[in-house]
């Protein structure tokens, strides 16, 4: 298509076909999230273990995306579709048959380097597609909507798996999408991709992401045995090599990634939101799955119904962003919708100890439908100021954003809250339960309601109760953690955002950015 050409029938068919792996990348990670407790009894997990098998797949994902993103400008950004979704389905079936936690935590990694080609890829194809810009704002709104939608299945999809399978099924859903990706890719998408001349910055990708893990790899040692020198070097090692990475790029003639993006104040804006957001979604999202089995006593079919509420709202809420941003800046729409956000976490973070079924639907949902509509701003707004050959290293910067504060999200938050379990548990354990049971309930919830089943009756019950008040107090800690962190995207957004015009900046139709990134 050129610029401006309105979409026809064969582009919103082909727009169905690239949510088919975006609705299966968010059902799997929030039916694992639901899993964590049957991983945790049957492959018993350290703390730091399950923390890598929950967010390993963000983790590397993210260090690829921009990788995968500057291939697909490359290569063909649908060759690079299919081979993901063909390496995806195999990296499923391994997950699925993982007997150590070892071996899960290396699945998921695979997960993580197949759904980085997939990403980009999709959301590249997508900007290239639909080039009047309110269509590309809709069909990014009904991308993320089947992201959203995916959320929904997950849950609802997953506690069923759980309820009659084990726990390996939930990597399975994914098997039949991608296959039906497989088969209708080639027919509806077209291929796309530029003549970018240069090298491939290998180096760069490698450094990305060895300190991105090492500074993850830091942060869970510090709360698993505390501070030590290994644990401040690994942190340390991070940022570090961050820096080497910039001044890397800023030298090369062909980077990884292009820094003059960061001088739009839609691009970097946007891209700082979308990632405080989203950490601050999945950081409480994945503590609040286990809490309301693990303290609500809820089966896994009955906590994934009772998100769904959350889901729906979001879904309409996201197709009423594009709508809005066409009447109101974007710097309200994404303010308002993160403040919401954060009042959504407050009342988990008030209602918390009270062990509540209703509050902490009410207060998550409150948080679900702040964020998923700025996600769907912040990506068109990040996606709408770069150039058009480099669609595939714009949307791979997107997609690393929201799954960099997706990984943040679960480590940091995830890492704060289970330290702060375990020191409640150690705390308040009864009197009369040994020292070595204690510690063994305190790494993770499953593993202290293993410990309170194996005690007699008496101390059985009162372990119970410690585990559960325990873990109720990690969840009001990761709810303010993530409430303060809404906070901040708000303030980023009306800091930043607030020169942005109406409707959707640097497009086809608004040449001038791109231009000047040129």
């Amino acid at each position: 298509m050129t610029a401006g050409t309105r979409a026809g029938r064969r582009e919103w068919l082909a727009l169905g076909v690239l949510a088919l792996p975006t609705a299966v990348l968010s059902m799997d990670l929030t039916a694992l999230h639901l899993a964590a407790p049957s991983i945790s009894a049957d492959l018993a997990p350290s703390a730091a273990q399950l923390l890598w098998i929950l967010d390993v797949y963000g983790f590397v994902m993210a260090g690829f995306l921009l990788v995968m993103g500057s291939v697909g400008d490359r290569v063909g950004r649908r060759r690079l579709l299919l081979i993901g979704a063909a390496a995806f389905v195999v990296a499923s079936v391994l997950a699925s048959l993982a007997t150590t936690a070892e071996a899960l935590i290396a699945a998921r990694a695979l997960l993580g380097l197949a759904g980085a080609t997939l990403m980009p890829s999709t959301l590249a194809l997508l900007a290239d597609t639909f080039t009047v810009p309110a269509q590309r704002a809709f069909a990014i709104a009904f991308w993320m909507v089947a992201f959203t939608a995916g959320e929904a299945m997950g849950p609802v999809v997953g506690g069923v798996l759980l309820e009659f399978f084990w726990w390996g099924s939930v990597f399975l859903v994914a098997v039949p999408v991608m296959v039906l990706l497989l088969i209708l890719g080639p027919f509806l998408l077209p291929e796309s991709s530029r003549d970018l001349s240069g090298r491939f910055d290998l180096g760069g990708a490698v450094l990305l992401l060895v300190g991105l893990l090492s500074f993850v790899h830091g942060i869970k040692q510090v709360a698993t045995d505390g501070v030590a020198w290994s644990a401040a070097a690994w942190v340390a090692a991070g940022p570090a090599l961050g820096i080497v990475f910039v001044r890397r790029q800023l030298r090369s003639r062909d980077p990884l990634m292009d820094l003059r993006l960061f001088g739009r104040f839609a691009f970097s804006a946007g891209l700082g939101a979308q990632m405080l957001a989203v950490a601050a979604v999945a950081g409480t999202q994945l503590l609040v799955m286990q809490y309301l089995q693990a303290t609500l006593g809820l089966t896994p079919l009955h906590a994934g119904l009772w998100t769904v509420p959350s889901v729906l709202l979001g879904i309409g809420a996201t197709l009423l962003a594009p709508v809005l941003a066409r009447r109101v800046r974007p710097a309200a729409v994404v303010a308002v919708g993160l403040g919401t956000a954060a009042i959504g976490a407050a009342v988990v973070t008030v209602t918390a100890p009270a062990m509540s079924l209703a509050w902490t639907v009410v207060g998550f949902t409150v948080l679900y439908v702040g964020v998923t509509p700025t996600l769907a701003l912040t990506t068109d707004l990040i996606v709408g100021a770069a150039p058009p050959e480099r669609a595939g290293t714009a949307s791979g910067v997107a997609e690393s954003g929201a799954e960099l504060g997706l990984a943040l999200g679960i480590a940091l938050i995830g890492t704060a809250a289970m330290a702060r379990y375990r020191t409640l548990v150690v705390r308040d354990a009864p009197a009369e339960v040994a020292g070595p049971v204690v510690e063994d309930a305190g790494r993770t919830v499953g593993g202290g309601l293993a410990a309170a089943e194996g005690l007699p009756v008496d101390a059985g019950v009162a372990m119970l109760e410690t585990v559960r008040s325990s873990f109720a107090g990690a969840v009001q800690l990761a709810a303010a953690l993530s409430a303060m962190v809404l906070v901040v995207g708000a303030g980023l957004a009306v800091g930043l955002l607030r020169g942005e015009r109406r409707g959707t900046p640097s497009t086809p139709d608004s040449p001038e950015p791109a231009d000047e990134l040129r």
